[in-house]
């Protein structure tokens, strides 16, 4: 289990599949409170053909370090883990959090990135003044119960309860430092006024159900882009494992077409 220590933290990462395959590397970015094996689906099928790289956030799964106070301190933490590795191009794959890493990456290193991967996620955080409060009271309840009432609205009804409540236990296992400062990060996130700059496509896959980062935000988001095509998937907030192989086959498709 290979690590790199980054500014103060140690992160755990994957690194698997041909190095001579002559395409460019997918970079897989989980979401908040979530860690690398989000990811099991989609890197076990790319790692027979292409190379393809995880990682524990900070402070999530089994790296360490303190929590990130914006999401250009994660993008940061990737791009010293690539360089370590000395990938130069790449295509970043990210969910929810790890979607804003990747915007983030793609408009800080645009001569990296030629395309894009977003799942559940969105350019700019907006809420109505009931759900701005809801959220800040939320903040005040006790630990376990802010990070089950997140966890569990994440997923579609009707998605296995026994399995639901196994992300809810990881994800209280995550530092509460972590995942506060984190959670901040990403209320302040916001690059929408930006991401037409992005030049290469970006495919958006987002769960019907998902009403942590709902819809209608996302297709703003989408209609900002200058070339991107959207998927919608009948899942919540957690399609990577909700639905893994419809999510697998619709980034196979979106890597091999030609630009």
């Amino acid at each position: 289990m290979p690590k790199l220590e980054v500014d103060g933290a140690v992160l755990v990462y994957d690194d698997e599949g041909p190095r001579d395959a002559g395409d460019v590397p997918l970079v897989f970015l989980h979401g908040w409170t979530a860690d690398r094996h989000r990811w099991d689906h989609q890197f076990a099928h790319f790692a027979g053909g292409r190379r393809v790289i995880r990682l524990d956030l900070r402070g999530h799964g089994e790296s360490t370090g303190a929590g990130a106070r914006t999401i250009d301190e994660l993008a940061r933490d990737v791009v010293a883990l690539l360089d370590h590795l000395e990938v130069e191009r790449f295509v970043p794959v990210g969910h929810s959090m790890g979607g804003m890493i990747a915007q983030t990456l793609a408009l800080a290193h645009p001569e990296r990135v030629g395309r894009m991967v977003l799942v559940d996620s969105i350019s700019r955080m907006t809420y109505s003044w009931a759900r701005g409060l809801l959220l800040a009271v939320s903040t005040l309840l006790p630990f376990k119960l802010f990070v089950a009432i997140n966890i569990q609205r994440a997923f579609a009804p009707g998605f296995p309860k026994e399995r639901v409540r196994a992300y809810i236990n990881a994800s209280a296992a995550t530092p509460r430092e972590v995942v506060m400062t984190c959670y901040g990060a990403m209320r302040a996130f916001d690059v929408l006024d930006w991401v037409d700059e992005v030049p290469g496509p970006t495919l958006i896959v987002h769960g019907y159900h998902d009403i942590q980062l709902p819809l209608s935000q996302m297709l703003r988001m989408a209609n900002a882009y200058r070339d991107a095509v959207v998927r919608i998937v009948d899942a919540g907030h957690e399609v990577p494992v909700e639905k893994p192989a419809q999510l697998t086959a619709l980034i196979d498709d979106f890597v091999t077409t030609p630009a």
